[in-house]
């Protein structure tokens, strides 16, 4: 199985772009890993020019998650059995997606097979790909028994 991390930007600060390559790196243990970053939109472009970008790199066979607002707020043992399930079901490519600061065209989010908050609070982008990666290791941490989870 590939994960398949797709968002609008780079991570600009030093301290999140360390944790988020720390935390690809040990993800890397369990699943091969991919960051597909789409350039920020212009100041004219909206979040429907967004979504066909991201539209336009998706692989049509991956099972897309997006995270959204109004997706499905899990724990993190939740989140191990969904992976586990992923995996059962012999899901090839699993692509997660964070929009721009407007979210995500409605294009997007009607590709989307599955959406998932990972809170009801608001982060930074930045942030939360920190939290989606930590947490994507975390699960595995918890399908291996490794002691990281506790």
């Amino acid at each position: 199985m590939k994960f398949r991390f797709i968002w609008i930007g780079k991570t600009k600060d030093k301290n999140w772009k360390t944790l988020q390559e720390d935390y690809l790196k040990r993800l890397s243990h369990f699943v091969k890993c991919e960051i597909v970053q789409i350039k920020d939109s212009a100041s004219h472009e909206n979040a429907e020019i967004e979504g066909k970008r991201i539209l336009e790199i998706l692989n049509p066979k991956s099972f897309v998650v997006l995270l959204d607002v109004v997706g499905k707020t899990i724990s993190s043992h939740k989140l191990s059995a969904e992976i586990e399930k992923w995996q059962n079901a012999g899901t090839k490519e699993i692509s997660f997606i964070i929009g721009g600061f407007e979210g995500v065209s409605s294009d997007v989010r009607e590709r989307a097979d599955y959406l998932l908050s990972l809170s009801f609070l608001t982060f930074t982008h930045e942030m939360a790909r920190v939290l989606l990666l930590e947490q994507l290791y975390r699960g595995y941490s918890i399908l291996k028994g490794f002691p990281y989870q506790k």
